[in-house]
Parts: structure tokens; C-alpha cells; sequence
């Protein structure tokens, strides 16, 4: 069923552009994730001797996902 279905419309979902959806989705996910970690931790923390995340974790996770970020912005920009 599913076979034939797609048979008859060959459009993907979100068009051809998926992964650059999904790289510039997930990239903006960990930007505001790590950094709303960073600026507002969570109240009642596991471990009271550190409440906040590793400041180096969270700024390179925050500069991966900014790099992802704008990679799939460039590509949904850019390509044709």
C-alpha cells in the first residue's frame, strides 16, 4: 500500500530540502538548549557542589549547534 502510494506522489516530505531542515532543527536545538542551561539552571539541581553545567561543555556544544545552525540556514538559502 505504502509502495504504491509513493508511487503515485513521489514528493518527499518537506520536499527535497529534509536534511537541511533537520541540520538547522537540531543545530538551533542545542544553541537554546546549552545556553538556556547556562543562563537559567535548574532550580532543584541533582548535585548541590555543582548546580550548573560544565561552562566548557555548554560553549562548545553551543558552537557546534550555531555552526550546524548556519549551515543548514546557508543551505536551505542557498540551494536551488
Amino acid at each position: 500500500m505504502m509502495g504504491t502510494l509513493l508511487a503515485q506522489n513521489p514528493e518527499l516530505f518537506l520536499g527535497e530540502d529534509l536534511l537541511a531542515w533537520l541540520v538547522l532543527a537540531f543545530g538551533a536545538a542545542l544553541v537554546v538548549g546549552n545556553g538556556a542551561a547556562l543562563v537559567r539552571p535548574p532550580e532543584q539541581a541533582r548535585d548541590k557542589a555543582n548546580p550548573r553545567p560544565p561552562l566548557g561543555r555548554a560553549i562548545s556544544m553551543i558552537v557546534v549547534g550555531l555552526l550546524a545552525a548556519v549551515w543548514g540556514l546557508a543551505s536551505l538559502l542557498g540551494g536551488s
